[in-house]
């Protein structure tokens, strides 16, 4: 029997669908359920072929639990090595390097002083910094968010200077990224799970949450086909099994906004019973797919293309 197991904290309405959904296929010798941990010894199998995580980015405590199954052999989705070192300003350095167009970004160094460091361990830093050079290249208005990411907490639509200088003391220890803003025509949050299922999504940011997914954008069959590979190139070179990329378009062009999002929100309440079908339906043939392949004892993870890239030069030395 290979099991399929989905990893979550409180979320319901997807992992509860899910799971339903795998076993109502009757595959044979496929089971799925929620993952059950009673104890976590180094080196030891976790049981399961496959497993989905939608949690873990919260609790450290099942990032590492997911990092010995993987060794041990269960596919994790998402990979969970890659998705410890992966953060916001990484994906965006990636997209230059690709032809994704995306926002101009900045990284800045936190407000205040990290725990335990001092003064003298920013001796590299230079201060003032070069903030006239950074609010030319970004100007304004431009948004400020996590570098590491976290939804929609503190984020801040910054106007002037002297705004961005108020907020950003706020900010305490965290390691913000400055962003230009991208003023929209559309913007369409997008499904990829598998690296090869898509699902484009209209989108409208400026809404309330439970009404973001009600937009009347329209696109093209020419915009579709052009999202999609915007969509697919990121996932690949990035390695997500599952993802969302967000595309604000803007004099035609697609810019990636946000595409580090590998426990994106599919909860039925809120992007409704169309894509909430789509997902579950999608998810649950990736997971089924994952199982079918599943080589005990071996690394059945999914690495992306500049991980690859990245090994493959190493080879020639």
């Amino acid at each position: 029997m290979r099991k399929i197991g989905i990893l979550h904290g409180k979320e319901r309405s997807f992992p509860e669908a899910f799971v339903e959904r795998v076993n109502s296929k009757n595959i044979d010798g496929i089971i799925a359920e929620p993952v059950r941990i009673d104890k976590v010894m180094q080196g030891e199998a976790s049981g399961y072929a496959v497993i989905i995580d939608r949690i873990s980015q919260d609790v450290p405590f099942y990032r590492a639990y997911l990092k010995n199954a993987a060794l041990c052999g269960t596919a994790v989705i998402n990979n969970p090595f890659w998705w410890s070192a992966d953060e916001k300003f990484f994906n965006n350095c990636l997209a230059t390097k690709i032809d994704v167009p995306v926002p101009k970004t900045v990284i800045l160094p936190s407000r205040e002083l990290p725990d335990d460091t001092s003064d003298e361990s920013f001796s590299n830093l230079a201060y003032p910094l070069d903030w006239e050079g950074i609010f030319k290249y970004t100007g304004f208005p431009a948004y400020m968010k996590p570098f590491a990411g976290g939804g929609w907490k503190s984020v801040y639509k910054l106007t002037s200077i002297e705004d961005f200088f108020e907020k950003h003391a706020e900010t305490e220890q965290l390691v913000m990224m400055l962003q230009e803003e991208i003023i929209f025509e559309e913007y369409y949050r997008c499904y990829c799970i598998g690296g090869k299922y898509v699902k484009i999504m209209p989108y409208e940011p400026r809404n309330p949450h439970h009404l973001r997914y009600v937009a009347n954008f329209t696109p093209t069959p020419e915009r579709l086909k052009q999202m999609e590979d915007i969509v697919l190139r990121i996932n690949h070179y990035l390695g997500y099994d599952f993802n969302t990329v967000e595309l604000a378009v803007r004099n035609g062009v697609p810019y990636a906004i946000d595409f580090c999002n590998p426990a994106p929100d599919a909860d039925k309440n809120s992007v409704g019973e169309e894509n909430f079908t789509w997902v579950v339906e999608t998810a649950a043939n990736f997971a089924i797919e994952k199982a079918l392949a599943f080589e005990p004892g071996k690394d059945n993870l999914t690495w992306g293309k500049y991980i690859q890239n990245s090994a493959a030069k190493r080879t020639l030395y």
